[in-house]
Order: C-alpha cells, then sequence, then structure tokens
C-alpha cells in the first residue's frame, strides 16, 4: 500500500506545482497584456481614442459654449478698451496706435476663440507624439520562460505542506491582479473622460486671454491641457518602472517573499497612476 500512497502523494503535489505554474503564467501574461494595453490606450490621441464622443463633445463646444465665450470676449476687450481709454487720462494723452493696438489685440483674441479646438487638439498632438516616441524606447515586458523556469525549480523541492500554502497565495495575488486591473481601467478611462470634459468648455478660458487681469484664467487652463497631455507619458514611466521591478523580484529569491512584493510593488503601482494627474499639473504649474 505503500507505494500506493506515495503514487497518490507525488501526483497530488505534482497538481499543486501545476495549478502553482498556471496561475503564475496567467499573472505574468496579464502583467505583459496590461502593459501593452496602457501603452496603446495612453497612446491615443482624443481623435483616436473615441471619435463619436469627440464628435458630441465638438458639437457641444462650437454651438452652446462659444456663444457664451463669444459674450465674455465681448466684455473683456470692453473692459480693456475702457481700462485703456481712462489710464490715458481721459483721452487727454490719448495715443491712436493704441487704438490700433487694441483692434489688433481684437483680431487675434476672435482668432483663437474660433480655432480653439484645433489648438486644443494640437496640444494633445503634441502629448501624442511625445509617447508614441517614448513607447520605443520604454520597454516594460516579463520574460515570462526565464521566470517560470526557476520558479518550476523552486517548487519540485517544496513539500505539500509549503505548496498549498503558495498556492493559496498565489491565488490572493491572481484576484489582487484583477483588482489592479479593474483600477487600471478606471485611470485610464478615466483620464480619457477628463480630457473630454476639459476640452468641451475650452471656449470660455480661451475668451479670457485679451485682458492681462482675466487672462489668468486662461493660463492655468492651458496648463491644465498640457497637464492632461504628458500625464500619459508619466503612467508610461510608471508602468514600465512597475514590469522592471517585477522581473527583478522574480528572478531569485524566496517565493513567498516575491509573492508579497509582487502584491507591494502593484499596489504602488495603482497609487503612483492615481498620483500621475496631480504630479504632471504640478510640474506644469496648472491648478
Amino acid at each position: 500500500m505503500d507505494w500506493l500512497f506515495g503514487g497518490l502523494f507525488e501526483w497530488f503535489k505534482q497538481c499543486l506545482i501545476d495549478a502553482i505554474m498556471a496561475s503564475f503564467t496567467g499573472i505574468f501574461d496579464e502583467v505583459n497584456q496590461q502593459v501593452g494595453d496602457i501603452a496603446v490606450q495612453v497612446g491615443q490621441s482624443p481623435q483616436g481614442w473615441n471619435p463619436g464622443i469627440l464628435g458630441l463633445v465638438r458639437t457641444l463646444s462650437e454651438t452652446v459654449v462659444i456663444p457664451i465665450a463669444g459674450i465674455i470676449l465681448t466684455f473683456v476687450l470692453c473692459y480693456e478698451l475702457i481700462s485703456m481709454v481712462i489710464e490715458r487720462n481721459n483721452m487727454a494723452e490719448f495715443e491712436p496706435v493704441a487704438l490700433y493696438k487694441w483692434i489688433f489685440k481684437t483680431f487675434v483674441a476672435v482668432f483663437i476663440l474660433t480655432n480653439t479646438f484645433n489648438i486644443v487638439m494640437a496640444v494633445f498632438d503634441v502629448g501624442q507624439h511625445i509617447v508614441n516616441q517614448s513607447a520605443g524606447v520604454i520597454t516594460g515586458s516579463l520574460d515570462v520562460d526565464v521566470a517560470l523556469t526557476e520558479l518550476e525549480t523552486q517548487l519540485a523541492a517544496m513539500e505539500v505542506g509549503e505548496l498549498i500554502g503558495l498556492y493559496i497565495e498565489s491565488a490572493i495575488l491572481s484576484l489582487a491582479m484583477k483588482v489592479m486591473s479593474i483600477c487600471v481601467f478606471l485611470i485610464i478611462y478615466g483620464r480619457m473622460i477628463e480630457i473630454y470634459l476639459t476640452c468641451s468648455i475650452a471656449p470660455i478660458p480661451f475668451s479670457t486671454f485679451a485682458n492681462r487681469e482675466w487672462g489668468h484664467i486662461g493660463n492655468s487652463y492651458l496648463k491644465s491641457l498640457f497637464a492632461l497631455a504628458f500625464q500619459g507619458f508619466l503612467i508610461m514611466v510608471c508602468v514600465a518602472i512597475y514590469a522592471i521591478l517585477l522581473q527583478t523580484i522574480t528572478a531569485s529569491g524566496s517565493i513567498h517573499s516575491n509573492i508579497w512584493q509582487c502584491a507591494g510593488i502593484s499596489v504602488l503601482l495603482i497609487f503612483t497612476l492615481f498620483k500621475s494627474g496631480g504630479l504632471a499639473k504640478s510640474l506644469i504649474g496648472g491648478h
């Protein structure tokens, strides 16, 4: 009977090893897929990500927001003209050149307002170009074959009790990866929705550029646009660092410690992705 129990024991142990290997294979494949998906999603411009949403946002901006922005621009330009007149001692020292400057400023302000959407899209085109250029330099994929070969060697030397505990830990890590995927989905899609919402109201802050006192509204808005555009680059750097860190901890060391390090790095990735927007705004000076 010993040979029977010995055979069942070895069969059960091999089943555990196969299950753990399958779990880690799924985790590594999911990491690689996650890195690739993020690079694809972040590398798309608002036009390419969802043309339907962009068309809706542009229609709302041109039909609803621009008329309001036109009223604001009229007020700003009138305020600018009045300020220019009264600061010259009630026209006692008024120079015609100042009027020509105001006319030129009015022309530029109207031109900017009527081309607001093109300017906004140009900002995101610049950000997309930087992300696409960095995609060829930033690499973040796990070498699954090397990691699994060393993992299988370590598993073969373990006892059944330790393998059962490791299987439970790998199942927890696999669940954590699923949660991480949901968080990444929310961050990426939330960023794109924020971009569309920001674009929809663009004419209003753009209408304030003509006046020095009101122009800080447009300047802050323009900084926020650049922050959203460059946030994609920061997200790609975060994911690339995450994949490299995972590759280093799976190459050697205790499997149990590697599992919890992997879980910790995954939590850190989510934290840094959530912080990427605020970091981009703080670096560029947006609010």
